[in-house]
């Protein structure tokens, strides 16, 4: 029986998760996911059970800072192979094991150092592990994009994602349960901490091995090649900015970038506040919005990867824009409901769900914005950098209008907040700004064909 276009198009969307590319994607998203809560949450309840200051603690949010930066070393990362590894295993992969490694040594270093007696050197090790960590981001950023066909960039940022995720429950719940067994068989102290930190070293060994097996991505020649490394280096830096500022409409793609989450992260921000405002209680946030939340959102991710495979990257933005702009409305209802258990998985459900398929498909869109491979590392870390804009310092101020405006009418106002970026995307799709001429997998069907 002939299968109609429709099906047989969406039928091609699911089969983006039968390459084997994108589902080996998970374990490099495994292997990012470790660090960051190692010098995060496992690093405060580590330092709040030896006795460090609320103030000092606190303090050490400033370890993030090379998370924000990292699009400041990405050049060098575009511009140069790493000795030795480049040579044997390529420019990407080389870079890759190499950050992994000195990832392994960072976290293994910080294990073994006590907060309390050592507390520069506390300091100064989860600098490393953070600097390390967010150089493989960049790698993996960049590894990702190269790899991946355009159709498959959402699903790939969902299989990523769900790696990431599973490590994070790994180096936080993970760590606890394992310091608390140690604890109870005598292991007292930093000595327990530094078991546990010793096997979460031992984790990003996944990544090594994903980087290992994968191909190389196609190769895109290092800026240069025939330049000192000075001259290299520079350039590096210069071209991927004249490169995206030569495009047509680059200001209005940059400030599409800026706004496209804008609304989402200006509700989501107030997510945790709002619940609890309602009567539910700490625990009743942590299973529904954390647990069940996770859930949804990974959900939405895997959906907006189908999406994109099947309809491409401009009809799945639209859809992303608008599913994330109407969930914001599920808690004015929420208001009016109260505190019903039933209604807010559904509104947690709603909003997380489309939070994760806007997501997908705006990776994927960013992604296609990397056209030149030599500066994909470069290009993507800037953007990425930029696009947190929206979610950080523009939604810093969602407090005070919560506060000035009452739960119903801010949510009005984040729902409004949609409207820029969606005025963008009319304007960038009509003057056709910004968007590769690749097709959808309907058009282009060996793309997902899974080949290694």
């Amino acid at each position: 029986m002939a299968v109609s276009p429709s099906l047989e198009r969406w039928r091609r969307g699911l089969a983006v998760y039968g390459d084997r590319r994108v589902l080996a994607i998970v374990f490099l998203g495994f292997s990012a996911g470790i660090p960051l809560a190692l010098t995060g949450q496992t690093l405060a309840v580590w330092m709040k059970e030896a006795g460090v200051s609320l103030t000092a603690i606190g303090l050490f949010a400033l370890v993030g800072i090379p998370y924000v930066l990292k699009f400041l070393w990405a050049p060098g990362i575009d511009a140069f192979a790493v000795p030795i590894l480049g040579r044997a295993l390529g420019r990407r992969r080389g870079w890759l094991v190499a950050t992994q490694g000195l990832l392994i040594l960072a976290v293994v270093g910080l294990g073994q150092v006590d907060p309390v007696a050592s507390p520069w050197a506390t300091v100064l090790l989860a600098l490393l592990v953070a600097f390390a960590s967010a150089s493989q981001d960049i790698v993996i950023d960049a590894f990702r994009i190269e790899t991946l066909a355009p159709d498959q960039q959402a699903a790939g940022l969902a299989t990523y994602s769900a790696g990431y995720r599973v490590a994070m429950l790994v180096s936080t719940a993970g760590v606890f349960e394992l310091v608390a067994v140690l604890q109870g068989q005598g292991l007292a102290g930093a000595a327990g901490w530094s078991v546990g930190y010793a096997a979460m070293a031992a984790m990003v060994l996944v990544g090594v091995a994903a980087a290992l097996v994968l191909p190389e991505p196609p190769a895109a020649p290092a800026p240069g090649l025939r330049l000192g490394w000075q001259a290299r280096l520079v350039r590096a830096v210069r071209e991927p900015f004249a490169e995206f500022m030569s495009r047509d409409g680059w200001v209005a793609i940059l400030l599409f970038v800026m706004l496209f989450k804008f609304g989402d992260a200006f509700a989501g921000i107030m997510t945790a506040p709002f619940v609890l405002d309602l009567g539910f209680d700490k625990t009743d946030y942590g299973r529904i919005v954390k647990v069940f939340g996770l859930a949804a959102t990974l959900g939405g991710t895997l959906i907006g990867g189908v999406t994109v495979a099947a309809l491409g990257t401009r009809t799945s933005l639209w859809a992303g824009a608008l599913v994330q702009a109407a969930s914001n409305l599920m808690f004015i209802a929420q208001v009016y409901v109260g505190r019903d258990y039933g209604f807010l998985v559904a509104t947690i459900g709603v909003e997380n769900a489309a939070g994760g398929f806007g997501s997908a498909v705006f990776v994927a869109y960013l992604a296609g914005l990397c056209r030149d491979r030599a500066y994909t590392a470069t290009q993507y870390a800037l953007l990425s950098a930029l696009a947190a804009v929206g979610r950080t310092v523009l939604s810093a101020s969602a407090g005070w209008f919560a506060t000035v405006l009452g739960w119903p009418a801010f949510f009005l106002l984040t729902t409004a907040a949609a409207v820029p970026g969606l005025a963008l995307l009319w304007l960038l799709m009509r003057r056709r700004w910004g968007f590769s001429d690749a097709a959808p997998i309907t058009a282009t069907p060996a793309s997902t064909t899974g080949v290694a």
